[in-house]
């Protein structure tokens, strides 16, 4: 079971390419509407970054950033540069903000590979947390894999072949995977628990047959067998490498589904308490009520007014741009 393949499965991380466009200087773009997490990759060129709150970080060719915050963005060719939304140059207008000064042309031009992620529930929470708003990724430090998905995303989507979408979902999902490999690598990087312990010969196989099989009634006695050790001993080091206790992470992954699985439509509490382990919707209900301050049904509720609700903001951004 590869924990974090399953993870982002679950979470049903789909990504879309919204943006592949080549700039010359001057120009700028601010990125308004939300998404859970953001890849922009600079295939040549340079540029800077401003997030309102961290110092200017400039990218050149070959590397990657990863943006995960609530907040607008900008790219610009040069600090305090003017921005033009990139919502309005997706919906046709000039690719070029007008400038008060004629063009310098300083440099080669830009070019900006752009992609958004849906992240559906909660099972990505500790794996978005562990990221900061702005994560770059250096050319240098691009891997064989990851360059090459790139260059594969890159010369995808310079094409229009039958499938493409298709082509553009599963290179866009490599490219996640890659990326935060390349990541939890650098050393300022924060590293979830789970993540550092998958190579702990003790607490990797046991958080890989959490995974693996999440509903089954794991007890610590059946998970330190796998590791070899006492109950004690397992209890120990499983805490210790992960950061809680083994059940404490069991009982917190089983939540995170069953959030998820509420959430489909047709979903019963019945069947979502069978789905993760629980034998009655009473335990769920109490389980749930202890992670989430709230009862289930109550909680659907509040989370699906609130999806409605940026749907139709989303929408009235839209026609309102």
């Amino acid at each position: 079971m590869d924990v974090l393949a399953d993870l982002l499965a679950r979470a049903h991380a789909r990504g879309a390419v919204f943006s592949n466009r080549r700039f010359a200087a001057p120009w700028g773009v601010e990125f308004q509407d939300v998404f859970p997490l953001t890849f922009h990759a600079v295939l040549g060129g340079a540029m800077w970054v401003e997030l309102e709150g961290e110092e200017p970080l400039q990218l050149f060719g070959g590397d990657l950033l990863l943006v995960r915050t609530g907040a607008p963005y900008r790219f610009v060719h040069a600090p305090g540069a003017p921005a033009v939304s990139m919502r309005r140059l997706l919906d046709g207008e000039p690719e070029q903000q007008p400038q008060p000064q004629p063009p310098q042309h300083d440099g080669p031009a830009t070019q900006l590979l752009c992609g958004a992620y849906t992240l559906e529930g909660s099972v990505c929470d500790s794996l978005l947390a562990s990221l900061p708003s702005l994560a770059p990724i250096r050319g240098g430090s691009v891997g064989g894999p990851l360059r090459t998905a790139l260059g594969l995303l890159g010369d995808e989507v310079a094409t229009e072949e039958p499938g493409q979408q298709t082509v553009l979902d599963r290179l866009l999902d490599l490219l996640l995977v890659y990326s935060l490999r390349a990541w939890f690598t650098r050393p300022e990087a924060d590293v979830p628990g789970w993540y550092a312990a998958l190579e702990d010969p003790a607490a990797g196989p046991a958080l890989r047959a959490i995974h693996s099989d999440p509903a089954h009634q794991w007890t610590v006695a059946e998970l330190a067998a796998l590791a070899g050790l006492s109950r004690a001993a397992f209890a120990r080091r499983f805490s210790e490498r992960v950061g809680e206790a083994p059940l404490a992470y069991l009982t917190r992954w089983r939540m995170s589904l069953a959030a998820g699985a509420l959430l489909r439509p047709g979903a019963t509490l019945a069947a979502v308490a069978q789905e993760v382990g629980y034998g009655s919707e009473f335990a769920l209900s109490n389980a749930f009520r202890r992670t989430y301050g709230e009862a289930p049904g109550r909680w659907r509720r509040a989370q699906l007014a609130e999806a409605a609700a940026a749907a139709s903001a989303a929408a009235h951004q839209g026609d309102g741009a």
